[in-house]
């Protein structure tokens, strides 16, 4: 019989799911069982995360900066300031209506309470390098060997882009599912999960909308710059959205996404540059899920923030999540480190960051690919001789 293959939604949604049904029958014993396996698995996690930033982020600075011509820059910089506006966009938004959603009965004790039990055991497990360390030394690395064209080094990191990527797969995304498991088993414990679930649904519906809204913004300065109707260039890329959402994965998507956006009149030559370059550095669904949740989560815990302090980290994420490894949450493990350096999260909201962010997964690469289109439209509209 054909084994029936599981993705990583469904394998959340049931973690989630069984943690809150045997949360209420495990006694405290098995439930410190869990707990001992998330705190070995945060500290792995805290672990790889310099080594996730500077093996991803170094090969792909690298392989931006080997190619010429203004029309790199300028993509560049346009999916760049694309994803900040989407950030600042998401900062907005969440400013505006969480503090609603979220009252005083599903705030304060939501988290806090996960840690009434302990592990039996704990195992230290400490960062080769910082956060800072490893953006400065990926910045550096890239930028030197894009400049000296260095063929050995590219290799270097290449290879080691492939073993980070390869430990996600293989180690961090298995095991995902027993990690937030054991969170929500010991939140439901607590008797704080159904507060927090409460709030997470009306979170989920907001992004939702937000990203539809995005879309919609994007693809009218497309069609003003360009003098074409914007929802119809819009539903032009409905398949690529739709295949996005299959396929949880932009560079899979690259295909029917460059195949729309010709048909969307965008010269051909301009688009298997654009399309295929935004695909790595375009992150604007990304970047508006991690910002709201993470303003859902700050607010939850009364965690004090700015608008300098969000700045900041809207400004480093759209950096670190470049070249996120090609597997669903790609993109939120990349974000790890900045997480914690620029917002103080703790490996509970980071596993609570995950499990949110996981969720709406597929929008988010839906609403970066198609929004890949409306910056190919902008970009051929400004070299168009």
């Amino acid at each position: 019989m054909k084994k029936i293959k599981l993705g990583l939604l469904p394998r959340i949604v049931i973690a989630i799911a069984l943690g809150i049904v045997f949360g209420n029958i495990f006694s405290e014993g098995v439930v410190r069982v869990f707990l001992t396996f998330n705190g070995i698995f945060s500290q792995f996690l805290g672990f790889l995360i310099p080594l996730i930033i500077v093996g991803l982020v170094t090969p792909a600075i690298a392989n931006i900066g080997k190619g010429a011509g203004k029309m790199l820059l300028a993509t560049t910089l346009l999916a760049y300031g694309a994803t900040l506006l989407s950030g600042f966009f998401s900062y907005g938004v969440s400013e505006l209506t969480f503090p609603s959603m979220i009252n005083e009965g599903a705030s304060s004790t939501a988290l806090t309470t996960t840690h009434d039990l302990k592990p039996f055991f704990t195992v230290e497990i400490p960062a080769v390098m910082n956060v800072m360390t490893a953006l400065v030394m990926s910045f550096t690395l890239g930028l030197g060997i894009a400049s000296i064209k260095s063929t050995a080094m590219k290799n270097v990191f290449s290879d080691l882009m492939q073993i980070i990527t390869k430990t996600i797969q293989v180690v961090i995304i298995p095991l995902l599912p027993l990690y937030i498991f054991g969170i929500f088993l010991n939140m439901t414990y607590a008797g704080d999960v159904a507060r927090v679930l409460t709030v997470f649904i009306k979170i989920i519906g907001v992004i939702f909308i937000m990203h539809i809204l995005l879309l919609v913004f994007q693809y009218t300065v497309a069609g003003l710059w360009t003098r074409k109707n914007p929802f119809k260039l819009l539903s032009n890329m409905l398949p690529a959205y739709f295949t996005a959402l299959g396929t949880q994965s932009s560079a899979a998507t690259i295909p029917v996404t460059l195949h729309q956006t010709i048909k969307n009149g965008v010269r051909e030559d301009v688009a298997s540059f654009v399309i295929p370059l935004c695909a790595t550095i375009h992150m604007s669904g990304s970047v508006m899920k991690i910002v709201a949740c993470a303003m859902a989560l700050m607010m939850m815990q009364h965690v004090a923030y700015d608008f300098p302090m969000m700045a900041g980290f809207i400004c480093m994420l759209g950096v670190t999540i470049v070249a996120a490894p090609g597997v669903p949450g790609g993109a939120i493990m990349a974000s790890l480190g900045v997480q914690a350096s620029i917002l103080g999260f703790d490996e509970s909201m980071q596993a609570l960051m995950i499990a949110l962010y996981i969720a709406m997964d597929s929008f988010g690469t839906a609403c970066n690919v198609t929004g890949d289109g409306s910056l190919a439209l902008l970009i051929d509209k400004w070299f168009k001789k």
